[in-house]
């Protein structure tokens, strides 16, 4: 089976461009994608594209041809919607892709603009990953779910907001030298807890923000890479993906992401590894609970476990099980559609050791991207090692 490698990854600076149209984000990210590869954009065979809200936004939709044109490929395109983990999607339908040899180049993206439409405007738009009939039009809001969740998790294994409050505090450290990141300020636990409450127990700074921007990477076959001498020292080894019901009152546990726990194993498995072996983790913290429920899922804490490792400093640059490098969704934004090809470029930059927080990890071989979609009814997880 041809191994699938991350020839180059490109990735927008996170945070407020209203100016700026999806097109124009994805072909700055695609850009420099190519340019990172080194790749001819005429071996480029098809673009999957990660898109969530594209419709509402900019009253675009069937974006892929769009954004083919924007990357400078004249390839079949496809647009991959599974809420915030859409990109990831395309990512894994690539990595089978030139498994089966049915390719070996493939352009992998996405891109959202959210802030041109408000916050008023934004969370409208982000509840339609919910279930409209019975969430949606009952008052239900992503903050409000996540907060469910938060006191699901609370009642049932313990933790308390300063857990949280660590977390948030956590990421954003992370993202200080983080030029791409939305926010490169320290906060204080105290300021975390002080700030206004958008859902009991999750306030402002428990919150990720509403971003625009766009990533881009170019995968390969091992066979390509060495043919065309691409280096290319980090593969996707792993992939999974898994399901949950999509309304909260239907799941039997609110505590605990099953989805995400089966597209772990289902990656871990494909890689021939377990969490000891993972070095570092970029998990999909939109509000602190969830980096919580991520960490737990990835198996880098047993469940119930994992709502203090922030405080305990496990999760910090230096700790024991570094999660969220790049500052997380939580300080480096969370443009939805780019959102999971953005952290596998994190990932490829900490691997091969030129992210600025490549320090803080100088031995790693070994990393994992956590991307969920709504309240986790869709998760997808991707393994990646190095492989010289």
């Amino acid at each position: 089976m041809p191994g699938v490698r991350v020839a180059g990854v490109g990735v927008t600076s996170f945070g407020n461009a209203p100016e700026r149209t999806g097109r124009d984000l994805f072909g700055e990210a695609s850009a420099e994608a190519f340019s990172d590869a080194g790749v001819d954009r005429a071996d480029v065979e098809s673009l999957y594209y990660g898109n969530f809200m594209g419709e509402l936004a900019e009253h675009q939709g069937h974006q892929g041809p769009l954004m083919a044109e924007a990357a400078g490929i004249r390839a079949p395109a496809t647009r991959y919607e599974t809420a915030c983990a859409s990109s990831s999607a395309g990512v894994r339908q690539a990595v089978k892709d030139i498994r089966n040899g049915e390719a070996d180049v493939l352009l992998v993206g996405g891109a959202e603009r959210m802030t041109n439409l408000g916050t008023a405007g934004a969370t409208e738009a982000l509840a339609i990953a919910a279930d409209d009939l019975w969430e949606v039009r009952q008052g239900m809001t992503f903050p409000g779910a996540y907060a469910l969740m938060a006191r699901a998790y609370f009642e049932q294994f313990g933790g308390t907001r300063e857990d949280l409050a660590e977390i948030a505090v956590k990421n954003h450290e992370h993202a200080l030298d983080n030029e791409q990141a939305q926010y490169n300020s320290e906060i204080s636990v105290e300021q975390v807890l002080d700030a206004p409450m958008v859902s009991e127990p999750l306030g402002l700074y428990d919150s990720c923000p509403i971003s625009d921007g766009a990533a881009a990477a170019v995968l390969v076959s091992d066979e390509y890479a060495t043919d065309h001498d691409v280096d290319a020292p980090v593969a996707i080894t792993g992939t999974g993906q898994g399901g949950d019901q999509l309304a909260l009152h239907d799941r039997e546990h609110l505590a605990t992401s099953p989805a995400a726990d089966e597209a772990a194993a289902e990656a871990y498995d494909e890689a021939g590894i377990s969490a000891a072996d993972v070095d570092l983790a970029e998990v999909h913290d939109c509000f602190t609970i969830a980096e919580v429920l991520a960490i737990e899922s990835l198996g880098l804490y047993e469940t119930g476990e994992g709502v203090d490792a922030a405080t305990r400093g496990e999760t910090a640059a230096g700790g024991e099980n570094p999660v969220n490098l790049s500052g997380g969704l939580k300080a480096k934004g969370h443009p939805v559609g780019a959102t999971g090809v953005g952290q596998i470029a994190d990932v490829v930059k900490l691997l091969r050791g030129d992210h600025v927080n490549s320090d803080a990890v100088p031995d790693a071989d070994v990393g994992v991207a956590h991307n969920a979609g709504g309240t986790v009814a869709s998760a997808v997880v991707h393994v990646m090692e190095v492989r010289e």
